[in-house]
């Protein structure tokens, strides 16, 4: 302590101007409901006159905690206004230190306690939750109970479900492939042959858009003596011709409901 009374302080030891103003209070066993507050606010303005031209925003915090020391030392010099009640001004004051030590001290306990946990176990360690022993548990139901319970039993309904089976789509291009190859084979062949190994209209619809489109490319032609009589597909003039542009979009391929549609 210096002739004139102040304390030699390190301002960046504290965290903000309650924290200083705190720490001066308790140093000197001051007490915080009786704030000599010419004497604190002296040492106040000595502390921060040790803050650097650097830290503009903390000389603010400090300074405007030095106003409001003058004022309260005003209030507390001069009568109020008549009619306002007698009030302590330090009052306001002494609730924001208290209310300060107060979380900084829980702050101190949780730092102190985080490092205890520290100490003794690894980032991210969850303590395991004790297992509970399941006790024997008495029957307290009856067979009576039982049965009517199980007399109170409703069976669901019975709905019909709808079973639907989705065969793979006809493609025009196998129907193609299919006539190409038949008549490569043999120089005629009979329309009703080529749809004979299966049952559904679609194949005899997609063979037969498959023979009319080969026709207009002269791959093969169709012929029939008269209405209604075996139609036959012969071998054309441009048997050997590149086809494989025909029907090649999925587009082409109808599924098989097609007939179901129909």
């Amino acid at each position: 302590m210096t002739s004139e009374g102040l304390l030699v302080v390190e301002t960046e030891r504290f965290r903000g101007p309650l924290d200083l103003l705190l720490h001066l209070i308790r140093s000197q066993d001051i007490d915080i409901f009786d704030i000599p507050v010419a004497r604190i606010t002296r040492q106040f303005l000595a502390a921060i006159e040790e803050l650097s031209a650097n830290d503009v925003d903390e000389a603010g915090e400090f300074l405007e905690m030095a106003a409001a020391l003058v004022r309260i030392k005003a209030r507390m010099l001069l009568p109020g206004p008549s009619g306002e009640e007698d009030q302590d001004p330090r009052a306001e004051l002494v609730r924001r230190l208290l209310e300060y030590e107060q979380i900084r001290e829980i702050a101190l306990r949780l730092r102190t306690a985080e490092n205890d946990r520290g100490r003794r176990f690894a980032k991210g360690f969850v303590e395991p939750r004790p297992r509970t022993i399941a006790g024997d548990v008495p029957l307290t139901v009856t067979w009576d109970e039982v049965m009517a319970a199980a007399a109170g039993v409703v069976a669901p309904e019975e709905r019909e479900r709808e079973h639907r089976v989705f065969t793979r789509p006809v493609a025009m291009r196998e129907k193609v492939d299919l006539i190409v190859a038949a008549v490569t084979r043999a120089r005629r062949i009979e329309f009703d042959r080529l749809i004979a190994p299966w049952k559904e209209r679609v194949h005899a619809v997609m063979t037969l858009l498959a023979g009319l489109e080969l026709g207009r490319r002269r791959v093969v032609s169709l012929r029939q003596r008269k209405p209604f009589s075996p139609l036959w597909i012969y071998r054309g003039s441009n048997v050997g011709a590149d086809v494989s542009d025909m029907a090649a979009d999925d587009a082409d391929a109808v599924p098989n409901e097609m007939e179901r549609d129909s």
